[in-house]
């Protein structure tokens, strides 16, 4: 099952990614959240260390790849190869769930080379489960509710410690 959700920021995208990952690793799966630049990084440290064929096979074994914010940083040639290699050794055997802004007609302007950009978005929607989580962002639609009420909106300090949590950390008010 591959996972695709191309929608604007702020409307729950990482949210899912993370939902999805805890659920599959409290299941017993390998999982690995990641967000695309971060990883492009390590792949382009890891080809110049001469280790990148290790790399890449530690990311194929993984039950589930969660790729966040792809498409938010353009790649140059190097890193889209590198992020490619990932992708094709994860090819029908591993879930990737991607997280992006953009629709797959703009993944052009984060792969330069535009048959490896039409080489990714079809190897990540093969099989896909395409989901669009909305337009508006969550952020924004919460500061501009507490606006109007004439209340401040709701901050959160981390996963955990927002308002309406009640994990340890929860602060009351």
């Amino acid at each position: 099952m591959l996972q695709s959700v191309a929608v604007p920021v702020g409307t729950g995208k990482s949210h899912i990614l993370i939902g999805v990952g805890v659920a599959a690793a409290e299941a017993g799966k390998r999982v690995r959240y990641v967000n695309c630049a971060g990883l492009v990084n390590e792949l382009a440290e890891a080809a110049d260390e001469r280790v990148l064929s290790r790399v890449v096979a530690r990311y194929g074994r993984l039950d589930l790849l969660l790729l966040d914010e792809l498409g938010y940083v353009s790649l140059d040639a190097k890193g889209a190869e590198l992020l490619f290699q990932v992708i094709t050794e994860r090819e029908e055997k591993a879930s990737i769930a991607v997280a992006s802004n953009a629709p797959f007609s703009e993944w052009g302007r984060t792969f330069s080379d535009p048959r490896l950009s039409a080489a990714v978005v079809d190897r990540l929607t093969f099989k896909a489960h395409i989901l669009e989580t909305g337009t508006q962002s969550y952020r924004l639609r919460s500061s501009r509710a507490a606006k109007s009420r004439g209340a401040k909106a709701p901050v959160s300090d981390g996963p955990g410690n927002g308002p309406g949590s009640t994990g340890p950390s929860s602060k009351e008010g």
